[in-house]
């Protein structure tokens, strides 16, 4: 069955760097977009970035996102990562990769399929 986990998270000082890594299995990565969203406490969840399906190749990230976060894939490997640098104690949140067969990137969580189980992110000094 499709499954998506996510691992990474943890406590990090503001303006630190995370590295989060989603491992996929059950479906063929190449076909999907794939995407990172974060809910923090008391807050709806929200849209960080998506990776698109290979013969798409796009990616898309919230305005929060852009020049600080990068999604990348890694099909052979049905991996995917976010690497977030310069962050900020706002963004401690659970995060979440999310799956969608084939797919645009849109950065709304309700066409998203699939769905990990989240890793949690605190920046806190």
């Amino acid at each position: 069955q499709v499954q998506l986990v996510e691992s990474g998270g943890g406590l990090v000082q503001p303006g630190g760097s995370l590295r989060l890594s989603c491992a996929t299995s059950g479906f063929t990565l190449s076909l999907y977009t794939v995407a990172w969203f974060r809910q923090a406490p008391g807050k709806e969840r929200e849209g960080v970035s998506s990776s698109t399906r290979s013969s798409d190749g796009s990616t898309r990230y919230a305005d929060f996102a852009k020049c600080r976060f990068t999604i990348s894939r890694d099909n052979a490997k049905n991996m995917v990562y976010l690497q977030m640098k310069n962050l900020k104690p706002e963004e401690t949140a659970v995060y979440y990769c999310a799956a969608e067969v084939l797919g645009s990137g849109v950065l709304e969580a309700d066409h998203y399929d699939y769905w990990g189980q989240g890793t949690r992110v605190t920046v806190s000094s």
